[in-house]
């Protein structure tokens, strides 16, 4: 019987989680699929609800077809009965039951919020579990940047992709790294005047990783074709160049930008102002670690730390995609179908075909090496602080200035990113520091570290207060 199977628990179902869930259900094992959006697919695949009648979603993709066999594959699989997909499902903490061990197998128990207003709660038990819960947008702030108007890349994204609307009609697209390309082609596209894609990377480091570009054409290919597309659409590429400030009253009218030196500093004399009504901008991503650091699972910088079958250090947990280092859909998909391998073949007692395994495993190797590369050369400006006045506003949820954090370093003494949160309550908002905290650390002028929460989301006191109660399990 299918309820007999082993067990495994995957979170999140975006390229990662879907590669994962397909591969270990192929394998023998039952799979429950729990994500926080409505559909499967995650950022990378997001698509606009049937409702909207959509005659062409695939305009706004370059990978549909990936995307038509991943979906086709987990709606087989949900009707087969082997995978429970829990949409709009909010994770906000994994429980390990049981003794834990380096060899002792432990039972986990997945708790999740369940609808829009994240109020019913909700419990699965499985023996085993897989991260696959992507990243998130690095905001760094600048002048104005909380005016309406000012939406990060993937919130633009987001917004065109899954409601079939833009932020505006005049935008600028900005900041580094290679987001911005799709979003300013996808809003071109879409008919927005896309009157600049500021990029404060230079363009010439890609040099330096010929090995690194030759080994993925298709990469090399896709950036190619972006590139067309902006001439096409007439968007001015204005590169080792950034954003210095946003303006406006009511909303966002035009913003500044400035070329950079080679240190990563503003020239003197280069500002310029671009008339818009729209400023998307972003400067990479961060991993979700917050499950893994729960389970206390070992952290690498910013990213889960697993060994080459995406095992975790903690017995019977896996990791794979963004959460164990940003490297784009490809190397997502790659990393999923290695773990769910490796999680099916643990859980059942059986081997994974060594030619599909290597073949995985060279597609990881060569997609962490790309972006290897793309992580060097799409670096935010190195002295971005010095634009950062002392008025603007950093944490946006308990309105903490840049001013009041460099006090509390220059005359409270505060040295690290958890003293300035005390003194200042920067990072003790709704977001517990996820916007906040890489600017935070660029002012006091520390590394960023793994912030350590207990939970993953806010969570409802009554629902925490019940969680333990073995009658609601």
């Amino acid at each position: 019987m299918a309820t007999e199977r082993p067990h495994l628990a995957v979170i999140g179902a975006g390229p990662a989680g879907l590669a994962a869930s397909l591969a270990a259900a192929a394998h023998g094992v039952r799979v429950t699929l729990i994500d926080s959006a409505a559909g499967a697919g995650g950022q990378f695949y997001r698509r606009p609800p049937a409702g909207l009648g959509a005659r062409h979603p695939e305009a706004l993709h370059h990978r549909w077809r990936t995307w038509r066999r991943l979906g086709g594959a987990l709606a087989a699989r949900v009707e087969a009965g082997t995978i429970t997909h829990l949409a709009d499902h909010h994770v906000w903490c994994v429980e390990p039951v049981g003794p834990v061990g380096p060899v002792e197998p432990v039972e986990f128990v997945v708790h999740a919020l369940l609808g829009p207003l994240q109020e019913e709660p909700v419990t699965v038990r499985a023996d085993a579990v897989l991260l696959a819960t992507g990243g998130y947008e690095k905001v760094l702030p600048f002048p104005g940047w909380t005016l309406p108007g000012v939406v990060t890349a993937g919130g633009a994204q987001a917004m065109l992709k899954g409601g079939l609307v833009v932020p505006g009609q005049r935008a600028v697209v900005a900041g580094t790294g290679p987001l911005l390309l799709p979003v300013a082609t996808g809003l071109a596209a879409a008919g927005v005047e896309v009157a600049a894609l500021v990029e404060s990377a230079d363009p010439k480091a890609f040099l330096r990783w010929p090995l690194a570009l030759a080994a993925q054409p298709g990469k090399v290919a896709e950036g190619v074709r972006y590139g067309a597309q902006l001439l096409r659409h007439h968007v001015k590429l204005l590169p080792r160049h950034t954003v210095v400030a946003a303006h406006g009253e009511q909303r966002l009218d035009a913003v500044t930008v400035a070329a950079l030196d080679t240190q990563g500093r503003v020239g003197p004399g280069t500002e310029r102002r671009i008339a818009c009504d729209t400023l998307a901008v972003g400067h990479g991503m961060l991993a979700h670690i917050d499950l893994a650091e729960s389970l206390g699972c070992r952290i690498d910088g910013l990213n889960v730390a697993v060994d080459e079958e995406q095992r975790t250090d903690v017995p019977g947990v896996w990791a794979a995609g963004e959460t164990t280092g940003i490297g784009g859909a490809a190397l997502s998909l790659a990393e999923g179908h290695i773990a769910g391998r490796s999680a099916a073949a643990r859980l059942t007692g059986t081997r994974p075909d060594p030619h599909t395994w290597a073949r995985a495993a060279r597609s990881r190797r060569r997609a962490r090496e790309f972006f290897a590369a793309l992580d060097t050369v799409y670096a935010p400006p190195a002295h971005w602080t010095e634009q950062v006045t002392d008025d603007t506003v950093v944490c946006r949820c308990e309105e903490v200035t840049a001013g009041a954090v460099r006090n509390a370093v220059d005359e409270l003494g505060a040295g690290d990113v958890r003293t300035v949160k005390l003194l200042t309550r920067a990072g003790m908002g709704w977001c517990q520091g996820r916007m906040c905290e890489p600017a935070v650390a660029g002012l006091t002028g520390c590394e960023q570290t793994p912030a350590r929460r207990l939970l993953a989301r806010p969570v409802p006191l009554g629902v925490l207060a019940r969680a333990g109660d073995p009658e609601n399990d």
